[in-house]
């Protein structure tokens, strides 16, 4: 998501929703592409894998977006001896009621931050697997509900890979979007320096002025409207199309799945209502189609060699595949 989204307000909802660049700014320098992301995620009800080295505010991202949107957050460092039930909660015995009881983990919110997500092993990277899909946690017999909204923004640290787990296929396929949080500029990182100079405390929002813009009753006002977004049948062959020519790259190990297609149809549908239209054109599916499918990719070991990567590959089958007129 590299184009520069430009928000039409032609209803409340969608205006709120486009004040969040401004606010998240106040904390955050640049990121607009991210921030779309985010947003794109919430009206989506899906999750997003954020991957970019450390130091790139992807935390403060999330925090400043909470912040925005007056929704609850919480943030969960992934390490090696994080257990399940420190995710999602556990039951414990109460000695005072002798009655056994649900202590709630921190997946009970409305942005979950799970940092670092391929620092613990693979037992507890699946106790998000119900949480993401189905959202709710089952324990001791009993389906507990998460709150509504929910998003789970997790990162992940494209250099180091010594200590890490790998996500495996089944999980990464969870997230709707993989967004790339990339270094400043020179000039943004001079207003880095500058806003930290003036006294900017990144742990301390209230300080910066970040304000509520929207909220949950905007959100689904908002999902609504994405709803309602039409599709043209050609469009919509387009995004088969692209999502099967993936598979038949000689470069690919494992393509795009059909839930890789519902997910780009939907992705595209909330770029083009944020757009101010009705209806999706090729380009909207052009813009979403690399955060939307680049990690439901698998490149053979032979490309991986090469240097070849997942957007190099999208790129390709962009150029490709027919575009509808």
């Amino acid at each position: 998501m590299t184009e520069p989204l430009t928000f039409e307000p032609a209803d409340p909802a969608r205006e709120a929703l486009g004040r969040l660049r401004t606010e998240v700014a106040k904390a955050v320098v640049g990121q607009d592409g991210v921030v779309a992301g985010l947003v794109i995620a919430l009206l989506c009800r899906g999750h997003v894998l954020l991957e970019g080295p450390p130091g790139v505010a992807k935390t403060l991202l999330v925090r400043s977006l909470a912040a925005a949107l007056e929704l609850d957050m919480k943030r969960v460092q992934f390490t090696p001896d994080l257990m399940p039930g420190d995710v999602t909660g556990s039951v414990i015995y109460d000695p005072r009621t002798t009655e056994f009881q649900f202590r709630p983990g921190p997946v009970f919110t409305n942005l979950l931050l799970a940092d670092e997500i391929n620092r613990t092993p693979p037992k507890t990277q699946s106790s998000l697997l119900e949480v993401m899909e189905e959202r709710q946690v089952s324990a001791d017999g009993v389906s507990r509900p998460l709150p509504e909204p929910f998003l789970v923004a997790a990162t992940q640290n494209p250099v180091e890979h010594e200590g890490t787990y790998p996500l495996p296929e089944a999980q990464v396929d969870r997230f709707l979007l993989k967004l790339t949080v990339p270094l400043p500029t020179r000039d943004e990182e001079l207003g880095v320096l500058r806003a930290h100079h003036s006294g900017f405390d990144p742990r301390d929002l209230r300080a910066v002025g970040i304000q509520r813009v929207a909220g949950a009753a905007e959100l689904a006002a908002a999902r609504e409207a994405v709803g309602k977004v039409t599709v043209a049948d050609g469009v919509m062959a387009y995004i088969v199309d692209i999502c099967r020519a993936t598979r038949a790259m000689p470069s690919v190990e494992l393509g795009a799945s059909p839930r890789g297609a519902t997910s780009l149809l939907a992705t595209a549908k909330a770029w083009a209502w944020l757009a101010g239209r009705d209806h999706i054109t090729p380009d909207d599916v052009k813009v979403m189609a690399r955060p939307t499918l680049r990690h439901r990719l698998r490149l053979t070991p032979e490309a991986e060699l090469e240097g070849v990567t997942a957007d190099a590959v999208l790129d390709s089958v962009l150029a490709t595949v027919p575009t509808p007129r």
